[in-house]
């Protein structure tokens, strides 16, 4: 998995990524944290998940947020970037993201 590649064997994500197969790993180790992506039709998103430990937090906010974000590439090679996307969701607990995510994903399929 790249997250564990680029923040560590030992980061600890706070969720089962196995449990949602539409999010995209797409962590880079310049990022502050690991970084999932996921569309629901044109519009996609990016799943931060953040250190649970606040100290190694690079800036004061809830563990986990989701962010709009634009695709530069295409449907067979995307490239994700979501520097000017509005954090539409955020919290300290994955249970909320995950209640958060469901509702977006029930209504469209996510791809």
């Amino acid at each position: 998995m790249l997250y564990k590649k680029e923040f560590g064997d030992d980061f600890d994500l706070g969720f089962n990524l196995n449990a949602y197969p539409y999010l995209k790993d797409k962590s880079w180790h310049n990022d502050v944290s690991p970084s999932f992506y996921f569309n629901i039709g044109p519009q996609y998103y990016v799943l931060w998940a953040d250190y649970a430990d606040t100290k190694k937090r690079e800036y004061p906010s809830e563990r986990y947020s989701i962010q709009q974000a634009n695709n530069e590439g295409n449907t067979t090679s995307p490239e994700i970037y979501c520097d000017e996307g509005d954090i539409v969701f955020k919290s300290e607990s994955f249970d909320n993201i995950s209640h958060y995510l469901q509702t977006l994903t029930s209504h469209n399929t996510a791809n």
